[in-house]
């Protein structure tokens, strides 16, 4: 059986463990404290960054973008990049955006800081500077999904695809933690509980990080 190296509070981890349950494919999930860069793990990955996914055969594929879309490409059902190229390259526009911007300006600020320096670190203090940051930076986001949900069936056009799995790995972190301004975004809210209400979207909402309890909304599929 495959094994995917992951870590519950890690949006790039979610987002593999996303493709995989949408795909229908049995892993075995092994959380991984990629801090401590332990010597077999920084074998498997030498950057020593989760996710890693160790296919049945012993081949190991890190980065979570070259993880799905190899995924996408080996396991066809259901596609998750559309067949023409103008879709394929706005669903990696898309993608980009979320692991890159989203994550440098909300979720590194908000989960980065308030839990995973924590974590991390025996004498990490939150950065208050950046969590006001983080809680600046969300409603652009917030709002630029909106904007998307209004014009587009899902993220990136009429199907549900790899863009609309690295937004929702990138806000169900931040909504882990209760920092998500749902009633001031509406239509972010009605895409989300959309992605919320998927099958495979279940075990994340199973996630408890010990001693980091969701809200109570986290799991409820109507918030």
């Amino acid at each position: 059986m495959r094994t995917l190296y992951h870590h519950p509070l890690c949006p790039f981890s979610r987002k593999v463990r996303l493709v995989l349950a949408e795909k229908k494919l049995e892993f075995e999930g092994h959380v991984e404290r990629y801090w401590e860069r332990r010597d077999d793990f920084a074998a498997l990955n030498p950057a020593a960054e989760v996710p890693v996914l160790v296919e049945e055969g012993g081949t190991a594929l890190a980065d979570s973008a070259a993880i799905c879309e190899y995924l996408d490409e080996v396991h066809r059902e259901p596609p998750l990049m559309p067949a023409e190229p103008h879709g394929r390259a706005e669903v990696r526009r898309l993608v980009g955006w979320f692991d890159g911007k989203f994550h440098r300006e909300v979720t590194a600020n908000l989960v980065g800081e308030k839990v995973i320096k924590r974590l991390t670190t025996s004498h990490g203090e939150p950065d208050s500077r950046a969590i006001r940051a983080g809680f600046a930076a969300i409603h652009q986001h917030l709002e630029y999904i909106g904007w998307l949900a209004e014009r587009r069936t899902w993220l990136a056009g009429a199907q549900y695809s790899l863009a609309d799995v690295a937004a929702a790995a990138q806000i169900s972190c931040i909504d882990y933690i209760g920092d998500v301004p749902w009633d001031r975004h509406p239509n972010a809210k009605d895409w989300y509980a959309r992605v919320k209400s998927r099958p495979a979207f279940r075990p994340l909402l199973a996630d408890h990080l010990p001693g980091v309890p969701p809200p109570r909304h986290y799991a409820d599929l109507d918030f």
